[in-house]
């Protein structure tokens, strides 16, 4: 919790609060703690726990579909089956910082170099949006009752992108598709994946991508060098259809 650098102008969010534990730690340190719990039996232990304390507010519900209400900072042991789905969920949100814990496997994939087996889609995902670090692995042994994995407490600064990307969308679909094909040059990933990406002209799009971008695969490069793949799809697609337009 130290990492949170916590102030008493920060408000709060914590994601999974349980029965508490952590949001009354997180409540001295910090002006105000906003504690999302789905299980009904846990929000009747929270609200039992901290009826007199002022600085704490309970939102019973599902955090994939709740609004969260604005937040400083978010320090919270995450549910690890929905931690892709929260963590992007959270970084459409402005927030300054957040100390967060997930399975060490995913943790993992989140801060991989290119070139390794962990380097993934998610790892390029979380570069365009913030800057991730390990701060700890927490061993399955430090839990009661004994989980199945390790863990891993990550920070998550988010910044704006560190690279072009002209469509985000089309970005984040295009690295989706090649990843899926991870195993295949990027020249044949985006072929097999074009029902998909829905690139016209798909043949002559390919033949004047750069020929040491698209003969190594997916895995082999930076997020910045997908990105400007990904950019020179859009500009190829544009001078296509417009030059369909004008044979019209």
């Amino acid at each position: 919790m130290a990492a949170a650098e916590l102030g008493p102008e920060d408000v709060v969010l914590e994601i999974g609060a349980g029965i508490g534990n952590l949001t009354e730690r997180l409540a001295r340190k910090a002006k105000k703690v906003i504690a999302i719990e789905l299980d009904p039996a846990l929000v009747k232990v929270l609200h039992d726990r901290f009826e007199k304390v002022e600085n704490i507010e309970i939102i019973a519900g599902d955090a994939l579909k709740v609004d969260f209400p604005e937040f400083d900072k978010v320090v919270s042991n995450l549910p690890y089956s929905i931690s892709s789905e929260i963590t992007f969920k959270l970084l459409r949100y402005k927030f300054k910082l957040g100390i967060l814990m997930y399975q060490y496997e995913f943790a993992a994939r989140m801060v991989s170099p290119p070139n390794c087996k962990d380097y993934s889609r998610l790892t390029v995902d979380i570069c365009y949006f913030a800057d991730a670090s390990i701060l700890m692995k927490v061993p399955k042994s430090a839990f009661q009752p004994v989980p199945e994995v390790d863990s891993a407490v990550i920070k998550l600064v988010p910044r704006p992108a560190p690279f072009e990307v002209k469509d985000q969308t089309f970005f984040m679909d295009f690295v989706a598709a090649v990843f899926s094909q991870r195993r295949k040059k990027l020249r044949n990933a985006i072929l097999n994946t074009n029902h998909l990406l829905k690139i016209p002209g798909i043949k002559e799009v390919i033949s004047r991508l750069p020929e040491d971008m698209i003969s190594k695969r997916a895995e082999n490069l930076t997020p910045e060098e997908l990105a400007r793949v990904a950019n020179q799809i859009i500009d190829l697609k544009k001078s296509i259809l417009a030059n369909e337009l004008n044979e019209q």
